[in-house]
């Protein structure tokens, strides 16, 4: 398997599924607080100069699907940035994932000669390799880490084994 297959659709694909879990534990917390509007969460920061959890998570989302689209050599999805639901974000997570079952390890052949032009700054690009470790895959963890962080700072009982859910265990 190469390692932009796996880092880019299995790995950022079961770590989406995890905060899809984070979610679900945000609404059980919610409804066990006099249960106010778990939406609200949507709008919480750890700090004010920081995005919100929506903002957090379209982020992650964006950072997941164009990894894998600018290093297969493909067209990722649009999504408008228009969530105001808790729902609304999670059918986000479930569209970037489905996007991200359309990978075939074959998809990357050819990746590590292909340079990934960078939108933000014009006339520059990155082999596509680099472009994996040194900013995609850094960028999609940063925004993830923030999701788990605000939800955690709001209370929601997460613990590490909710960020770290897929392990291949072996007997020894």
């Amino acid at each position: 398997m190469t390692s932009t297959y796996f880092s880019t659709v299995k790995q950022m694909n079961s770590t989406l599924g995890a905060l899809e879990g984070w979610l679900d534990e945000a609404t059980t917390f919610a409804k066990s607080k006099n249960d106010f509007d778990p939406n609200v969460l949507l709008s919480m920061r750890l700090a004010p100069d920081q995005y919100a959890l929506v903002r957090q998570i379209q982020a992650a989302c964006d950072a997941a699907k164009f990894c894998a689209a600018r290093t297969a050599n493909k067209d990722a999805p649009t999504h408008p940035d228009e969530e105001k639901t808790l729902d609304e974000i999670r059918a986000r997570v479930r569209s970037v994932r489905a996007y991200l079952g359309t990978f075939v390890e074959g998809d990357f052949e050819g990746a590590e000669s292909r340079v990934v032009p960078l939108s933000f700054m014009p006339g520059k690009g990155m082999a596509a390799d680099d472009y994996v470790r040194q900013m995609a895959t850094p960028n999609f963890y940063f925004h993830v880490s923030m999701a788990y962080a605000i939800l955690r700072h709001t209370g929601v009982n997460l613990g590490k084994r909710h960020f770290i859910t897929e392990l291949a265990l072996r007997d020894l």
